[in-house]
């Protein structure tokens, strides 16, 4: 018996596209894949480097999971070694992290909806989820995608560090450059802010201008007070700029 067209149409079964959240844990996948595995070197040499401090390797998974510091866990690490106290700990935490504070001004936190999203969206603010946020094509991303985005890098970091603590004994002393996979993974992700800026060379060039003021006049405090600078400047650039004359 030859079943109608109509009717074979309403009994087969319905594909049903797939759920929006996994389109965008998928593509947040993809966009952090890049950075997610420059981040592999430097979890695994800081793993590494737990262990050889003579510290258990379960540090390395702690710290990662719980501080997500990036470069202040490599300080803290020493810190922690070396028993340094308590206060001198809370005060490098402030002079290392207090640049997440100017991140905060711009980062698109008011996509993420949930209490409980954007607080762990704030929690992994880091330097690479925010050079990715930043960039122009990220400017129709929604607030899932963008959690997703922080959670595959806060996997990748404490993914890796935790297995380069555990194969930190394999590790030979005396292997140099890994200590430089920081500085470079924070270079490319300047080189592809600065493409992506298209032409506005002002804002690059003022924020070398800060740090070099920064250097030579509070160089015990480099970080705060360059990014205080390039805050400052930003304000003025878009104050002295913002105000247009009325067109008639």
């Amino acid at each position: 018996m030859r079943i109608p067209p109509a009717v074979a149409d309403r009994t087969a079964p319905a594909t049903a596209p797939p759920p929006r959240r996994w389109s965008d844990a998928r593509a947040a996948l993809r966009d952090g894949a890049s950075v997610g595995l420059g981040m592999l070197p430097l979890g695994l040499a800081f793993g590494a480097l737990v262990v050889q401090s003579g510290l258990d390797w379960w540090w390395a998974g702690a710290s990662s999971a719980l501080i997500y510091g990036g470069s202040f866990e490599f300080l803290l690490i020493g810190m922690v070694a070396a028993a340094a106290p308590l206060a001198s700990v809370a005060v490098a935490a402030f002079l290392v992290q207090a640049r997440h504070v100017f991140y905060a001004l711009s980062f698109p936190l008011h996509r993420v909806r949930g209490r409980l999203a954007r607080t762990y969206s704030t929690f992994a603010l880091t330097d690479e989820a925010y050079a990715l946020t930043a960039t122009a094509q990220a400017r129709t991303w929604s607030g899932r995608r963008i959690l997703w985005l922080q959670l595959s890098l806060h996997l990748y970091w404490a993914g890796s560090a935790t297995a380069g603590a555990l194969l930190g004994a394999l590790v030979p002393d005396g292997v140099a450059g890994l200590d430089f996979a920081l500085t470079a993974l924070f270079a490319v992700l300047a080189l592809d802010a600065v493409r992506d800026l298209r032409g506005d060379l002002p804002t690059p060039v003022l924020a070398l201008l800060c740090a070099l003021a920064a250097r030579l006049l509070f160089p015990h405090q480099l970080l705060l007070a360059a990014f205080a600078l390039f805050t400052a400047g930003l304000l003025a650039r878009h104050l002295a700029t913002g105000r247009k004359p009325a067109h008639a």
